[in-house]
């Protein structure tokens, strides 16, 4: 009965000033909530770009031309480019752990067709290119293996450059002309959306990559090779393989440098959590600083009840409380005051998570476990501040508060 009697004593102070009590929880409530949706934001953030990166391919491992050295000095990743496509005949003889390889030739230029002309990026790949990415085909079919040793002048479309050329129409078996050399269209792209960099998966153009390397780029060299590893457990291993076979293409000495870069995608993904990770607490421990603001009102607020209710509490201790009922009194009132922010914290970052997901670009994924901590945590706060005027008005003296005006 003494805990029911005091948890209503202090409820009834509360509700003779409710302004003041709601104003008193309103650095609470902010604390809660903004600690709440900033980790909401950027654990949504975290798994936006995990799920971007997974999109990039089935176990994707790629292999980047190293960086050349002129005067000492570097001149950048990618600056030293020896890879042909004897480095990629070698790796399908001799790799047991890749099950999928492509050569990547970047080239671009003013496609016409239909009509009309779109500028756009043409990716020299194999038929496993589709394999390695996951992609999947709206229309028509990927070129073959003849038409890669045959340099055929095949290309399938994005979905982008495909609505562009051919509105509202299937394009394969028509033409389009790629930096003046004639294409047949024999497929297009399911959309894929965008990347995590924020460029379009779909306005590019596939074709044989030798068809690029040797009609469109005129070049002798690749830019890069796309590889899928068996299984993700086996991801190192394959990893491992890849450079001794690419070491061994280059003839490169035990003691020699590697010239070429292996990147794979837990690699990325693990660099990009790690990032999201740290900007998430940064975010919650900035909005955790309102909860201390939000402490220190209630503070402030229950200094000033104590001066104001200085001659209750003294009739009180004179017709038998003692200091430690005074003291609990108070402390109660701080910890209702700071538990109700809390819980109306939560309620209103509940919305607000659900409105980003519903209405904005933002994606916001609700962490119950961090809704858990915040709300004991505004207990904390409500205990920690609230001790200190609790603690004053049960130590004043019966006397002088009986005579206080």
């Amino acid at each position: 009965m003494k805990w029911k009697n005091l948890f209503k004593v202090a409820f009834k102070s509360l509700l003779k000033a409710r302004l003041r009590s709601l104003l008193t929880t309103l650095g609470i409530i902010i604390g809660v909530s903004a600690v709440i949706i900033m980790v909401a934001i950027g654990e949504g953030a975290q798994r936006e770009i995990e799920k971007q990166i997974n999109s990039l391919g089935s176990n994707l491992i790629v292999i980047f031309p190293g960086a050349s050295r002129t005067g000492g000095v570097s001149r950048g990743a990618g600056s030293f480019n020896r890879f042909t496509m004897d480095d990629v005949k070698k790796i399908e003889e001799e790799s047991l752990l890749i099950k999928a390889i492509s050569p990547i030739i970047r080239s671009g230029g003013q496609v016409i067709g239909g009509g009309t002309n779109w500028n756009t990026a043409i990716y020299g790949v194999s038929p496993s290119y589709l394999e390695i990415r996951d992609w999947e085909l709206e229309y028509g079919e990927i070129f073959t293996e003849r038409d890669e040793r045959a340099r055929s002048k095949v290309c399938v479309l994005g979905s982008e450059v495909a609505k562009n050329l051919f509105p509202n129409q299937n394009p394969v078996g028509e033409m389009v002309r790629i930096v003046n050399t004639p294409f047949k269209v024999i497929g297009v792209l399911k959309e894929k959306g965008q990347t995590a960099m924020g460029a379009s998966n779909d306005d590019l153009i596939l074709a044989p990559a030798s068809t690029v390397l040797y009609r469109l780029s005129g070049g002798r060299y690749i830019h890069f090779i796309y590889a899928s590893a068996a299984s993700i457990e086996r991801i190192a291993e394959a990893q491992e393989e890849l450079r001794q076979i690419m070491r061994e293409a280059h003839r490169l000495n035990p003691g020699d440098d590697d010239d070429f870069t292996i990147r794979n995608q837990t690699e990325i993904t693990e660099a990009a959590s790690e990032s999201s990770e740290v900007m998430t607490m940064l975010l919650g421990a900035v909005a955790a600083v309102s909860l201390i603001v939000g402490g220190i009102g209630i503070m402030n607020i229950m200094l000033v009840s104590v001066t104001e209710r200085t001659r209750e509490i003294g009739i009180r201790l004179s017709i038998g409380a003692r200091g430690s009922d005074i003291l609990i009194q108070f402390l109660l009132e701080a910890i209702v005051l700071s538990l109700l922010g809390g819980l109306l914290g939560i309620l209103i970052s509940i919305g607000t998570i659900y409105a980003l997901n519903e209405y904005s670009t933002l994606a916001a994924e609700l962490n119950l476990f961090v809704v858990a901590i915040a709300f004991v945590f505004s207990g904390f706060v409500g205990i920690f501040f609230g001790f200190y005027p609790a603690r004053k008005a049960s130590a004043l003296n019966p006397i002088d508060a009986l005579r206080y005006e």
